[in-house]
């Protein structure tokens, strides 16, 4: 059992996500993307923004809920923009085109269901 384990059972290794032990890879310019727990119906993310930094539009077809934990955002759905603060949060419906620009340094934790799977691809693909 790593040190990291020690102290947990089998069952709960996979339930307690350490964010200082989750690994953070760059997801654009200024941008980092932190897994903190998923299985393959759910999944949280931490994204780091840089000020200025921007998560280009894009679609997926999974639903998405987010919440901004702090900074100053632009955040953009459907064409239709709005500036949000720490403790707002947003809903993305499936396939809408959204995206956000750092108005000021922060960090926003998404929320999708189902689990990104190509967010895990990518980490795996970092972690070689």
């Amino acid at each position: 059992m790593s040190a990291a384990n020690e102290g947990r059972s089998p069952s709960d290794t996979k339930c307690i996500v350490r964010a200082k032990e989750a690994p953070a890879e760059p997801a654009e310019p200024g941008v980092t993307r932190q897994v903190l727990g998923h299985d393959p119906e759910l999944m949280m993310v931490r994204v780091t923004f840089a000020a200025g930094a921007v998560g280009q539009i894009h679609t997926h077809p999974h639903r998405q809920v987010t919440y901004v934990e702090r900074g100053r955002f632009r955040f953009t759905l459907n064409g239709r923009e709005t500036e949000v603060t720490a403790g707002d949060c947003w809903f993305v419906p499936p396939d809408a085109p959204h995206g956000a620009v750092a108005l000021e340094a922060g960090a926003l934790i998404d929320v999708f269901t189902p689990a990104r799977t190509d967010f895990l691809a990518a980490r795996e693909r970092h972690d070689t």
